[in-house]
């Protein structure tokens, strides 16, 4: 049960990625400017935040951890900064997050969850908040860029940028496209705690005149655990009218976590 529980709260966190009807792949063509600095970096990548309202859309997600892995696919529904809400075939499970809760039920076990942001955090890794899973999810960097200081180098076929002063608790590196400036990859890591989180955004579309995130692999690794999740978006569409039907049945057992 605590396996199921914890696939579905997975699902809550990584469905949170944003597409619309008649896309086309981006292509990452781009040349690194070695002088390029790292303010530059920061005003090219802010100016692909992506801008809308509500979406809807199927997900298939491939979730693994150790020797379990397993596939589905999700109906999600977002509004931005407000609500995440999916539900899986014939809504025997549905999820609701919002800024200051998480909550789901599960029909087929009579249970249901109705908390904060805990579990989410201990199974990523990181600290999180609504926030930070849209920007994880959408291709944008998890804490403000705008908030701390950054040097800028290169990598192989992308910008590196991170904080001049390293914490000791937590080391963040974005790599950034040098075609569109949306990020390549995400990568966090807490040495004292073995813990790692690595987000790699493998492909882009264009969604009205957007980029936007199209496939993802997501690793999080705590000493000799880890789990994996890849996320494909189908059947998308943005900004329009939605509804987050969600209502905990009566006589369910609360689970505890």
């Amino acid at each position: 049960m605590m396996k199921q529980i914890k696939i579905l709260v997975v699902t809550v966190v990584v469905c949170a990625v944003y597409g619309c009807k008649s896309t086309k792949s981006v292509t990452d063509t781009g040349t690194l400017n070695t002088s390029i600095t790292a303010k530059q970096l920061i005003r090219e990548n802010s100016k692909q935040e992506i801008r809308f309202k509500t979406l809807q859309a199927k997900v298939k997600i491939d979730y693994t951890q150790g020797d379990d892995s397993q596939g589905y696919t999700v109906n999600l529904r977002i509004k931005k900064d407000e609500t995440i809400w999916l539900s899986a075939t014939l809504g025997l499970a549905r999820a609701m997050i919002t800024p200051d809760r998480v909550q789901f039920y599960d029909k087929i076990n009579n249970q249901y969850f109705d908390g904060d942001y805990t579990l989410l955090s201990n199974i990523l890794g990181v600290e999180l908040d609504f926030k930070k899973v849209q920007n994880l999810l959408m291709g944008e960097a998890i804490y403000n860029l705008k908030d701390d200081t950054y040097k800028a180098s290169t990598h192989q076929e992308s910008y590196v940028l991170e904080p001049k002063n390293q914490k000791a608790v937590l080391e963040l590196f974005y790599l950034i496209n040098p075609g569109h400036f949306k990020m390549d990859s995400q990568q966090l890591y807490q040495p004292l705690q073995q813990r790692m989180l690595q987000v790699d955004y493998k492909s882009y579309q264009e969604v009205q005149r957007q980029i936007v995130p199209e496939n993802i692999h997501i690793s999080a690794v705590e000493s000799t655990s880890e789990v994996t999740i890849d996320l494909e978006y189908k059947s998308v569409s943005l900004n329009e009218e939605v509804r987050f039907p969600f209502k905990i049945p009566s006589g369910f057992k609360e689970i505890i976590l």
